[in-house]
């Protein structure tokens, strides 16, 4: 059976998107997910929708357990898993209010566990590979319904994460541009790779809310600013999502 998981970043944890909801609440061997999962349908879809900060977004970037929130996902029978999240964007061509489907990812987080695997059994080393880590199909699916509802998209892009709370520093946003990095946020890294590494199909669709702080004829990036776009733009996103997972096969 396909039952597609979504987490929900800042301001896309709504429960209201799915029929028929029930809350179910996961224990796993990492510790308690971020919040329970609510569990329905769309459009006649088993869906599972976690909300990645808390349901009042309480839980900092890094404090959420995300081992704990892809293997409640996985527990549930999440077959894949689509996430949001609010990006600053890196690059002159990426606006505020535009989608980004993300392929790539850099990780420059500093104090989270990215990994299941905190030992190895004498011969089962686990390396999982992560040259592509964003799936494919799931990638395809999203790009073809912001083609078909005319949303303003970028088939691609590569996202730095950061530790946050903080924003960057002017300093370090030039370097990030210098990388390569399109857009930059504080949730896809380890979450993607996790879902890497529990089998789980995984792709995230990225609202760019500001340029951070490289571009100095826009003011540097707040917290504000960021729920002020996302929420004149989240229908965008919400649209994308109850579009696409009828097209989601197992």
């Amino acid at each position: 059976m396909t039952r597609i998981g979504i987490i929900g970043g800042s301001g896309l944890d709504n429960p209201d998107l799915l029929e028929n909801a029930t809350d179910k609440m996961l224990e796993t061997a990492y510790g308690s997910p971020s919040s329970p999962l609510k569990l329905g349908t769309i459009q006649g879809r088993n869906v599972a929708l976690l909300a990645r900060h808390g349901r009042e977004h309480t839980i900092p970037p890094t404090q959420v357990n995300n081992r704990a929130n892809i293997d409640a996902l996985r527990q549930a029978g999440c077959t894949h898993i689509l996430a949001t999240t609010a990006v600053g964007s890196l690059k002159e061509e990426i606006s505020p209010g535009d989608l980004v489907v993300l392929d790539q990812f850099i990780d420059f987080t500093r104090h989270r566990i990215i990994t299941f695997h905190e030992a190895f059994e004498p011969g089962k080393m686990k390396h999982t590979p992560m040259a592509d880590p964003f799936d494919e199909n799931l990638r395809k699916h999203l790009i073809q319904t912001c083609q078909e509802h005319n949303l303003p998209h970028h088939e691609k892009g590569t996202v730095v994460t950061i530790e946050g709370p903080r924003f960057s520093t002017r300093a370090e946003s030039h370097m990030f541009r210098a990388w390569g990095a399109d857009v930059i946020n504080m949730s896809t890294a380890p979450e993607c790779a996790l879902a890497n590494e529990a089998a789980i199909p995984y792709c995230a669709v990225a609202m760019s809310t500001d340029y951070d702080c490289w571009k100095q004829d826009e003011e540097p990036v707040s917290w504000e600013t960021v729920l002020k776009v996302f929420k004149a733009n989240v229908d965008k996103v919400t649209n994308l999502l109850l579009s696409t997972i009828p097209k989601i096969q197992s």
